[in-house]
């Protein structure tokens, strides 16, 4: 025996063998040093087995727990530790889909994620696996081998989707958001739905862009397909799209309705310097795009620059004629690096393409003075890095550690510099009104701000707990992986891509008041989207109508509120079954406050006292708003009276509020408005005061909220 006890034995031979390969000329020299290689290490009399799966593993598109002596034996195993954020691990799951489908029942594929939980972690130690990328490709002669002797199997395992699981959701696992300048319009990568979608603040939806299957063409709204995209940027009515799995960089026309390919040729690049035009370059999975500005062009934001997370490296792409820092002029068009030399490292460096990046994956711009720099979240080392647009010069900003090699030197930690730590970073904003990076610390569950002047980094929200729960306070809620975040023009708003609760939330940087889009109004992503509100055909009421205004009163979220109309007539006047008495309830500007309500009513006997029911949503759109009730009567003459108009007599309005002190107002008579008809206008403004400070905007509707009395 040429080795030492156990698997560590064979990291000698293997790295023999590894080298071999790569000195190979043919394929049959490869097959050849893998058949002796086997021959090998079988015949070692020693203990080679690999320790079996643990019990407190979680699983996943399987029916349950996994053996690799049960379920496994007879099979050759692939055991591939990734984490689904890795672009190393992304790039091999085409070799993985490959081997599955070329050797189904005969090659068994498993995944862990080393560094995301303590038990996953302890199997890749007990494997004694290092840190790397690469996977075995030389299969044939493994199966050769053991199929003589008599021990692959054919029996399949049992497959069950996480995906198919997860309920209907107008989002899947959101990668990225970002807002218009106006602050009108949220741009949503809808990554698993593998779609754009345009929406108002308030959840309406304005496009629909691709999905729901994934795809790579361009064209009209109705017929592009994406691939997983990821980060979004929007000016005016153009929005660039990082596709990621297909390798692309698109742009959408909003008011031509179409998309086109601006830069990558749909196939993984392994370019690192570029240089060519745009829809003639390869790329490699870029993550995230911005807009900036060159440092001689003429136009304002002629530059997008990518997180180019496939090479590690920052690109821009020339949307018009210009100059980088310390570069020559370009071609409108020119796809090239800007900064890192390519190589996976935590390395910073006054010359940007000596600087090296860990797959940046989000990027934020502060053009201002004296920052003027990109800020960059560059994942696998766990910081958050920024580029000078003077000199190109990569700095250190949070997180990671010195040395540029080590990758590993993540945590959470709320502290300063270095000292900080954060744990796989996937997005920054910039808030320019208060001089703060807010960064999405992805498997913290957390997101956190910096003082880029002395380098603090703090939290935010979130508790580092994976859940999604509403809590009284921003440290007591929770996030689940957000991926991305951006902050509105005027610095209020801070949006929130909650990537593995399926959600888009809101923080209000300034009230902790938080509006929520209520999602019933859309039907899920396999169905047209339609809004569901049955609103009633509302007559317009008479100009002579008289409009009573109520003063504001102040209402939270999930109250039920109850209108009871006390209205009577002059003794010689009636309701008339001919022309039929009506309510209708509105709210003109805020319809979501009555989204799954019942708008109208039929007033039969004015004796009854119509009562009409409110329930209100469980968070808000706006902080005020106004409730109208249009009461339209019907009335004639009794039999027993002359015929001569009268007006009605509305003797009393009362308003009720459940869970809150009484209301009651008390208005005078009206004025008759036609001599069959009299008709009013009652406005009720309401203060909405809504006691969360974190909540959804778009996606599944799934929180619990709490009322405050």
């Amino acid at each position: 025996m040429a080795a030492g006890g156990g698997l560590p034995g064979l990291l000698p031979v293997q790295t023999q063998l590894e080298y071999a390969l790569l000195d190979a000329l043919t394929p049959q020299e490869k097959d050849n040093l893998v058949y002796q290689y086997l021959r090998k290490v079988d015949s070692w009399e020693q203990d080679l087995r690999v320790p079996d799966f643990g019990g407190d593993l979680e699983w996943l598109n399987t029916d349950g727990p996994i053996s690799l002596y049960k379920d496994l034996c007879g099979k050759v195993v692939v055991l591939d530790f990734f984490t689904y954020c890795c672009i190393n691990c992304i790039h091999l799951l085409p070799d993985l889909h490959a081997l599955e489908h070329k050797y189904c029942d005969k090659v068994g594929t498993a995944g862990a994620v080393p560094v995301n939980g303590a038990a996953r972690r302890a199997f890749w130690l007990r494997c004694r696996i290092g840190a790397g990328e690469g996977t075995c490709r030389c299969f044939r002669e493994p199966l050769a081998f053991y199929k003589e002797k008599g021990q692959i199997t054919d029996n399949k395992i049992g497959i069950k989707l996480y995906r198919d699981s997860l309920p209907s959701s107008p989002l899947l696992f959101p990668g990225k958001v970002t807002v218009d300048n106006s602050g009108n319009r949220l741009v949503i990568a809808d990554t698993g739905h593998h779609r754009i979608l345009v929406v108002r603040k308030n959840g309406q939806i304005l496009h629909t862009i691709g999905g729901p299957n994934s795809g790579r063409k361009d064209g009209r709204f109705s017929e592009a397909a994406f691939n997983s995209p990821q980060g979004v940027a929007i000016k005016n009515n153009i929005i660039f799209v990082a596709d990621t799995e297909n390798h692309l960089i698109r742009k959408i026309d909003l008011e031509l309705e179409m998309v086109n390919t601006v830069a990558g040729i749909g196939i993984q690049g392994t370019d690192k310097e570029g240089g060519a035009k745009g829809e003639e370059q390869p790329i490699s999975s870029p993550w995230d795009v911005i807009f900036g500005s060159s440092v001689s062009g003429t136009h304002e934001d002629d530059v997008l620059w990518i997180a180019m997370a496939g090479t590690h490296q920052v690109w821009a792409l020339m949307l018009e004629c210009g100059k980088l820092p310390k570069g020559s002029d370009l071609k409108k068009g020119t796809c090239l690096r800007f900064a890192g030399s390519g190589n996976e490292e935590n390395r910073n460096n006054a010359y940007p393409h000596k600087a090296a990046f860990a797959q940046p994956s989000g990027l934020s711009l502060a053009s201002e003075e004296p920052w003027n720099c990109i800020f960059v979240a560059d994942s696998e080392s766990s910081t958050v890095r920024t580029i000078s647009l003077k000199d190109g010069a990569v700095k250190h900003l949070v997180g990671g550690e010195r040395d540029p090699l080590n990758l590993f030197a993540f945590g959470d930690v709320d502290e300063a510099g270095i000292n900080a730590k954060l744990q796989h970073p996937l997005g920054v904003t910039w808030d320019k009104k208060r001089k703060l990076l807010y960064v999405a610390d992805s498997y913290n569950h957390k997101i956190k701000f910096v003082d880029p002047k002395m380098k603090n980094c703090a939290t935010l929200a979130g508790t580092g707990e994976a859940s999604n729960v509403v809590g009284s306070s921003l440290t007591q809620s929770t996030f689940n992986e957000p991926g991305g975040l951006c902050v509105e023009e005027n610095g209020r708003l801070l949006y929130i891509a909650d990537t593995n609760n399926h959600q888009i939330k809101v923080l209000d940087l300034e009230t902790k008041i938080l509006p929520i889009v209520n999602t019933e109004m859309f039907d899920v992503v396999d169905h047209p989207f339609v809004q569901n509100n049955k609103t009633a055909n509302i007559p317009k009421l008479p100009k002579s109508a008289p409009n009573i205004q109520l003063p504001s009163l102040t209402v939270t979220p999930g109250q039920t509120l109850q209108f009871l109309l006390r209205l009577s007539l002059p003794a010689n006047m009636k309701l008339t079954e001919e022309a039929p008495s009506s309510w209708f309830l509105t709210a003109e500007g805020n319809e979501w406050l009555l989204q799954g309500q019942n708008p109208s009513g039929e007033i039969e006997d004015i004796s009854l006292q119509p009562l009409i029911t409110l329930q209100l949503p469980s968070s808000f759109l706006s902080s005020e708003a106004v409730l109208s009730i249009k009461v339209l009567l019907g009335k004639k003459l009794s039999d027993s009276c002359a015929r001569s108009a009268h007006t009605p007599n509305w003797n009393e309005y009362e308003q009720r509020i459940s869970k809150n002190n009484s209301y009651e107002r008390k208005n005078g008579a009206l004025s008759t408005s036609s001599e069959l008809f009299s008709a009013c206008l009652l406005d009720m403004k309401y203060q909405l005061l809504n006691s969360l400070e974190v909540t959804r905007v778009f996606g599944r509707p799934e929180l619990s909220h709490e009322d405050v009395a």
